[in-house]
């Protein structure tokens, strides 16, 4: 089991996260507050925790006011407390019985989350790839080395940052990593290029342990699973979608969708989908990622 959305539950403890460092601005003043929130997934019986480093990068920290050298410690930071979060559950778990231990995932976000913008669902950038290039691999390299036991590229909206994303996988073989789309239906990824295409890049890359979707609708996700299973047989689906609720952004509020299921009962089909590692993203709570667990073990 992935673990469930950190930032909406980071914001349900009375935390404001309303500048554009998003969960990121947390690892400055309340760290704290994202190892607990991580501790909770894990008492949930997530087997995975995503670091809070989505929104993270060097050049926003940096723009802030922060040395290069600063801005990196933060990023090691969002992983080093998953990993605490994860020896404070071990030493509460020691009498019990034993599980395999939970993997750390350092979380890749997309350029768009550093627009902070919304294009993360869009895809419209208007750059080039030279500065995706860069812009991604000056945080990657810090993360490389940051403790995580795998990356996550996650919420990518593009083809062409799927393009620079391979190029620095297959600059890193020693790095397990995964790669997770957001799609608007279920075919094609934000941008508009089918997800089968955008899946098949990484076909070859013998480090990617797992494709996916997540920050999308739990209506799409098992139709994705089974798409994604075909362009790149052998590897592993990984899904882990919003609660089902829609983000209305000029009211800046969460909304129930039209003929949202419920996510426990959608999910149960994804494994028969193809779909190994399921978690959720925003709005999901570590009660649902309870209850996933218990679903998807019976």
């Amino acid at each position: 089991m992935v673990d469930g959305g950190l930032a909406t539950e980071l914001e349900r403890a009375g935390h404001r996260l309303d500048s554009d460092l998003w969960s990121a601005e947390l690892l400055i003043r309340a760290p704290e507050a994202i190892r607990e929130v991580h501790l909770a997934y894990l008492r949930a019986g997530a087997d995975c925790l995503i670091s809070a480093s989505y929104q993270a990068s060097i050049e926003v920290f940096m723009s802030l006011g922060m040395s290069e050298g600063g801005a990196a410690d933060l990023l090691c930071r969002s992983v080093q407390l998953a990993c605490e979060a994860r020896e404070l559950h071990e030493a509460e778990s020691q009498a019990m019985m034993p599980r395999r231990r939970p993997l750390v995932a350092a979380s890749v976000g997309p350029y768009g989350a550093f627009l902070a913008n919304g294009a993360e669902y869009t895809g419209d950038y208007g750059v080039s790839q030279v500065r995706l290039r860069d812009f991604h691999r000056a945080r990657w390299e810090i993360l490389l080395d940051s403790g995580a036991d795998l990356l996550a590229c996650e919420t990518i909206p593009s083809a062409l940052e799927a393009t620079v994303l391979r190029e620095l996988i297959e600059e890193s073989p020693q790095m397990p990593v995964w790669v997770s789309f957001t799609c608007p239906d279920d075919e094609h990824i934000s941008d508009g290029t089918p997800v089968a295409d955008c899946a098949a890049e990484f076909a070859h890359c013998e480090n990617v342990v797992a494709v996916g979707v997540n920050c999308s609708s739990p209506q799409v996700c098992g139709a994705l699973a089974r798409r994604i299973r075909l362009a790149v047989p052998g590897k592993e689906a990984v899904l882990y979608p919003n609660s089902g609720e829609a983000y209305d952004a000029e009211q800046g509020a969460w909304e129930a969708s039209e003929g949202a299921e419920d996510l426990v009962a959608t999910a149960r089909g994804w494994h028969g989908d193809g779909a190994r590692l399921i978690g959720g993203c925003c709005r999901t709570r570590p009660d649902d990622i309870r209850r996933l667990g218990e679903a998807l073990r019976r």
